[in-house]
């Protein structure tokens, strides 16, 4: 090889070093479009798979909610019963938690802070009756049907 073609050699591997390759070697940062539909893919499988899942113990955590509020409001019942000397009648409602009734000299409330503690978790308002059917007073929540009567998340919570 000649002096000239072995520097023109040299020039040319060079200029090859400096300059980044056109075609996508191994380890590149870059994403295919097969790559990417993969992936769209697997996210769309978990999915199907885990939404489901998730809204059905959203579910029942109204449902256990609900059944807390009720026992809370039972207790809250009680403590108006201690001060008063009787539950609220059936037209003062759990209204009377917040105000004091007309006429109720031994009110010592409000017993409860927050009205939209009065509506269950699906934005119903809390049935009351005394006296109850069951008890002393009857309190309940329709569910998520809002309807008397139902099953499994639809079903009343009750406090008897």
């Amino acid at each position: 090889m000649s002096m000239k073609s072995s520097e023109n050699y040299v020039r040319a591997l060079m200029r090859r070093i400096r300059r980044p390759a056109r075609s996508r070697p191994c380890g590149s940062r870059g994403v295919t479009l097969m790559e990417l539909l993969v992936v769209l893919a697997i996210i769309a499988i978990i999915s199907t798979i885990a939404v489901p899942t998730i809204m059905n113990q959203f579910a029942k955590a109204k449902v256990r909610t609900a059944a807390v509020q009720v026992q809370q409001f039972g207790t809250i019942l009680d403590m108006y019963r201690l001060d008063v000397g009787r539950y609220p009648s059936t037209t003062e409602g759990m209204e009377a938690l917040m105000t004091a009734p007309p006429g109720v000299d031994r009110w010592a409330g409000p017993y409860l802070q927050n009205r939209a503690a009065l509506t269950d978790p699906w934005g119903n308002p809390y049935e009351y009756r005394t006296p109850g059917d069951h008890g002393d007073y009857d309190l309940w929540s329709n569910g998520a049907d809002g309807v008397s009567g139902g099953e499994e998340r639809d079903a009343d919570i009750t406090n008897w």
